[in-house]
């Protein structure tokens, strides 16, 4: 399996280009990238970002890429917290689903071949039933898009009060019916109520790739997020069942930068990534 880590791990402050310097320097096999809506500080890979021209934002994004020698593994992004696919409002599900077609667009261009995508939101005014009505329309049309370009969408498990279990996430996407909508696993996620493992069997080959985060169950709340080894996963079974189904893409460390000395979180998570991914 391939070692990433996605953006998110480092300060807000920090070039792209610091980003995948120090990614290469600790040994990094791909860096994954976030969607934005309007960012200041790292302004290439969002909503108005242009792709046609040479010296465009997301053509600086492929050419540090390749300058580094370091690959964009996948594209994720928190968009879809704002605008759901399941939101009551259509202009916002509209949304929605242009922001996972230009995500498609980016990784494209980029060389990727997964994009992450929160599949919608319960709440108190969208049912389950609803929400499941509405997210399984979304991808029954964004499937399309998803085949023409060839780019997987891969449907994460999130704390939405949706998609509950790793059976109900496998049927969910088996009656969707597209080679190119998979499951983009989340194993930190669901540590709180479920083991991951079980999680990674049921999925299976319908996993496109994995996000890893440590979880202290005795916090049980979203403070209990915590770095690589500092929680309570069981990384063996985990690690031993992903290799069962057959997967060998990337294992991408989803963390939060430490408030001093941030490079160190890099250097950290590469070796617990090590120690994880051992074979022995």
């Amino acid at each position: 399996m391939k070692k990433g880590i996605n953006i998110c791990c480092f300060p807000d402050d920090f070039s792209l280009e610091q980003c995948f310097a120090l990614a290469r320097e600790n040994g990094y096999d791909g860096i994954e990238l976030n969607m934005l809506e309007d960012s200041t500080q790292n302004p290439a890979l969002t909503l108005n970002g242009k792709t046609d021209t040479p010296d465009s934002g997301w053509n600086a994004i492929l050419k540090l890429s390749e300058k580094y020698g370091l690959p964009v593994s996948s594209i994720s992004t928190i968009l879809h917290w704002k605008y759901p696919l399941t939101d009551s409002d259509p202009v916002k599900r509209q949304k929605g689903e242009d922001i996972v077609c230009r995500m498609i667009d980016a990784a494209k261009l980029l060389g990727c071949n997964t994009v992450l995508v929160v599949p919608g939101l319960v709440t108190k005014d969208v049912s389950y039933k609803t929400a499941y009505e509405r997210s399984l329309e979304a991808f029954c049309t964004l499937k399309e898009y998803a085949e023409k370009a060839e780019i997987i969408i891969g449907i994460e498990n999130v704390w939405n009060k949706f998609l509950l279990s790793p059976l109900e996430m496998a049927g969910f996407i088996d009656t969707i019916n597209s080679t190119y909508v998979k499951a983009y696993f989340d194993a930190g996620n669901v540590l709180q109520y479920s083991y991951p493992e079980h999680w990674a069997e049921v999925l299976g080959e319908r996993i496109s790739k994995v996000h890893i985060k440590d979880f202290d169950v005795s916090i049980g709340n979203i403070s209990g997020f915590t770095n690589l080894l500092a929680g309570d996963m069981d990384w063996k079974p985990l690690i031993n069942t992903l290799r069962a189904v057959g997967y060998d893409d990337y294992i991408t460390a989803e963390l939060s930068p430490y408030k001093q000395y941030p490079e160190q979180l890099i250097k950290d998570t590469k070796h617990a990534l090590d120690l994880i991914l051992d074979p022995v």
